[in-house]
Parts: C-alpha cells; structure tokens; sequence
C-alpha cells in the first residue's frame, strides 16, 4: 500500500533550493522577453536602413513569431524525449545565433530569417520554463514560482528597452554609427549575446525534472532530486508521479484526445488562455511603442524614456501578483485583471478617436496626451497583475502529468500565432485609425473575462498529480 500524499499546505520543503531551481529556468523567460522586445527601439532605423515600407515592417517585426510557434510546439514534444534541461540548452544556443546574424543582417530577408532562429529559442523557452519549475515546485508556493517566469519576461523586456535606450543614446541616435561603425541599432541586438551565454551555462547546473526522470525509469535519480527540495515526503511523491506517468510511451498529438476522440476540454481552455493573453493587444505596447509615441508627437529619446518607464510599470506590477496568485488564486486574479483592462483600454480607445489627425496621423494635444500615456500604463497594470503571469502559470500546472509538456507546447504555439496575428495587423490597423485597433483590443478584454468567468478552472493549492 503506497504512503499517503502530504497534503500541499503541509509539504516541508528548501526555499532556497526551490527558489534556485526555478530562477535558473526563469532565465528562459528572461530572454524570451528580451529577445521579443529588442527589436522596439530598432524598428524605425531599421525600417530607413532597408527602405521598408509599412506592411514589410511589419512582418519583419512578426515573423519571429511564426518560428515561436514551430519552437513552442517542438519544444513540448523534444522535452518529452530528451529533457528539460537539453530544451534550455539548444534554445540558448539559437538566442545567440540570432543576436550576432541579425546585428549583422544586410537586408529585411536576411533579418528575418535571423530573426525566425531566434523566434524558435523564443518558443521553446516559452515552453520549458513553466513546465520545469511546475514540476520542481511544491504546490503551496507553486504560483510564486511560475510568476517567477513573467517577472524574468517583463525584467528581460525592461533591460532590452534600457539597453536600446543607452545604445542610442551613446551613439546620439539609434540611426547613427557606434562601436566598429556598426549602427546603433545593431548593437541593440547584439547585445542579447551575453544574457543568451549565461542561460546556457547556469541551465547545465541545475538537475533534470523529476517527472521527466521518473517517465524514464531513472526513479533513484528523481528520488536525488527532490531530496533536495522536499524535507519529507519524498516517497511519497515519487510513488504519486510514477502512478500518473505512464513509462511504456511517449507523450503524442493523439494523448490530447479523450475518450470520444475529440480534443479534451482542458487543452481548449489551455489554448483560449493563450490567445485571450494576446487579442488584448499587450504585444503591441512593447514592440511598437516606440514608434507609436513618436507618431503621436514624441521625441525619439522621450518615446524610449516612455518604453523604458512602461517596462518598470510591468516589473513592479508583477511582483504584485507574485505576492497575490496564492493568497487569492488563479481565477479572481484573471478576471480582476481582464475588468481594468477592459476599462484603461477603452479609454486608449476613445482618446484616439477624440484626436485630430494632422498628415494622416492623431494628434494628442493638452491632456489627451497625458491621458493616453495614464491609459496605457493603467493597462501594463492590469494585465502584469494578472493576465501576464496568470497564464503561464495555469498552462504550466493545468494539465495532468500525462500531456502536460504536449499540450503546453500546442497552448504556447496557440499564443505565438495569436501574437503573429496582432502584432502584423497592428501597423494596418493603426493606419485605418488607432481608435479602431485599441476598439478591438478593448472587446477582446471584455470576452476575456466572461471566458475565465465561465470556464478557467481554479488549480490554486492542488498537487500536479491531482490535475485531471
């Protein structure tokens, strides 16, 4: 007879240890948002370098996307068979690829492709990190640990900006020649080579998920490992996980299925998060918004100073919901945020449309500007609060044992053509008129939050071996 599971309130356990683990994994999400970010002080000199126009832009700056999605999906089935711990190491190695190519690219093709290698590190981290530190994390303080990988996105996503920022600011202008006569520009994404490094060697000390160990027979070694996390109870748990992984298999597409043979309800729900994460236009903030205060009558060095302001709103916010995803749980916290930002992003929306267009763009004059800057980071408060790490916190503990890497992978791949989606219609749609982009991000908030209301089941305080 199998020694009883200690409930999840009374697991003993090494914060220290814990906490080590999961900021090791983190570091995936560190460059995910730096690497995703990066390209916002880049994109009008490099729209002038390459003489983009509009539509080409556009896709230059999504096409990284489309590979997130390949990288994601792939992601999730390579962890199944050769390891977490692999997965962070090929996704280092393709961060610094794309780094040193696109600082070097020659032309808008080229930059693409650079941009696409990098786009599939992007997608596999995106992957990796949630589901190594769900399974390395006791279930009390599981939350805070995931949250721990949207506070690595948005602290990547500040330091791109600062460094984009300080770049053009050495250089007088992101335009101008820096180090070797590069221009400015490049170097911002050159500079992603250093954080891209330090993931790869920090990721090669830290052990191999216990699930994956005992999926592969290797149980003395997934009894090493949480030996060195939980105090007790270790038996416990190993028998737990070696009853909901099944050894005989590999994870596939057809595990998703149930036993009617349709999709399971929860790889649905899984896939709506992600999308919802995304319709509501919170990419559209970090890589246009740049060139969207510029547009509107900014300075080039006062629109990054806006960016960089932002991305500091976006840290500060998630530490909130580090302190908060446990106490009040998954749900309330979604549909908290999805209510603010329903609210800040329409009022982004009736700004724009109240704005005088002058040469084919919206003018914010007077308080309208001050406004729509409140607005905006009214926005990052509501969804850094709760919808950017939210997610990924539920994607990385909402699914059984059996299918999570899977079906995380099909859920990531699900929000990176979400996000390929916005983010390439953004430019189209802000010619039309920005009014009607942020409309739609606005309705986008509103559904989001009668989808969590209705669907989005509660994982708060459950053990991974409990999920259905």
């Amino acid at each position: 007879m199998s020694t009883p599971l200690p409930p999840a309130a009374h697991e003993d356990f090494n914060v220290g240890r814990v906490v080590q683990l999961a900021a090791v994994a983190a570091l995936g999400g560190f460059l995910f948002g730096f690497d995703t970010a990066v390209i916002n002080g880049a994109v009008t000199p490099m729209r002038d370098a390459f003489g983009m126009g509009p539509g080409l832009t556009g896709f230059v700056v999504s096409s990284a996307l489309l590979a997130c999605m390949v990288g994601a999906y792939v992601a999730g089935i390579l962890a199944d068979r050769i390891g977490r711990i692999k997965v962070m190491v090929l996704a280092a190695v393709l961060f610094t690829i794309s780094a040193i190519g696109s600082g070097l690219a020659f032309g808008p093709w080229d930059m693409i492709v650079w941009r696409a290698i990098g786009g599939i590190g992007v997608g596999a981290a995106s992957v990796i990190a949630p589901a190594y530190i769900a399974e390395i994390s006791p279930a009390q303080v599981r939350g805070r640990l995931g949250s721990l990988q949207q506070l690595a996105i948005v602290v990547g996503i500040f330091v791109a900006l600062l460094s984009d920022y300080a770049i053009a600011e050495a250089a007088g202008g992101a335009a101008n020649a820096s180090w070797f006569g590069l221009d400015a520009w490049r170097w911002m994404f050159i500079a992603e080579v250093v954080p891209a490094l330090a993931y790869g060697v920090l990721a090669l000390t830290i052990p191999e998920s216990p699930r994956y160990l005992v999926a592969r027979g290797e149980t003395d070694q997934a009894r090493t490992v949480l030996g060195r996390v939980l105090r007790s109870g270790v038996e416990a748990r190993i028998t737990e996980i070696a009853r909901t992984v099944r050894r005989e298999s590999k994870a596939s597409l057809a595990d998703l299925r149930g036993s009617t043979g349709k999709v399971l309800p929860i790889v649905w729900i899984g896939v709506a998060l992600s999308v919802f994460q995304q319709f509501v236009g919170i990419n559209v903030i970090f890589y246009y918004s740049a060139t969207l205060w510029q547009s509107v009558g900014f300075t080039e060095a006062d629109a990054l100073v806006q960016t960089v302001i932002t991305s500091v709103t976006n840290i500060v916010v998630t530490l909130v919901a580090i302190a908060l995803i446990d106490k009040i749980g998954r749900r309330r916290l979604l549909l908290i945020g999805s209510a603010g930002m329903f609210v800040t992003l329409g009022a982004m929306a009736w700004v724009f449309a109240q704005a005088p267009i002058v040469d084919g763009a919206p003018v914010l004059e007077g308080n309208a500007g001050i406004l729509a800057l409140i607005a905006a980071n009214g926005f990052v408060v509501f969804f850094g609060m709760s919808w950017g790490p939210g997610v990924w916190v539920l994607l990385g503990e909402m699914f059984n044992n059996r299918i999570r890497s899977t079906a995380l992978g099909i859920a990531a791949a699900a929000q990176w053509l979400a996000n390929f989606a916005i983010s390439t219609t953004f430019p189209a749609m802000a010619e039309f008129g920005l009014w009607f982009a942020y409309g739609f991000y606005t309705l986008a908030a509103l559904a989001s939050f009668f989808f969590v209301l209705r669907l989005v089941p509660e994982t708060s305080g459950k053990q991974l071996e409990d999920m259905d």
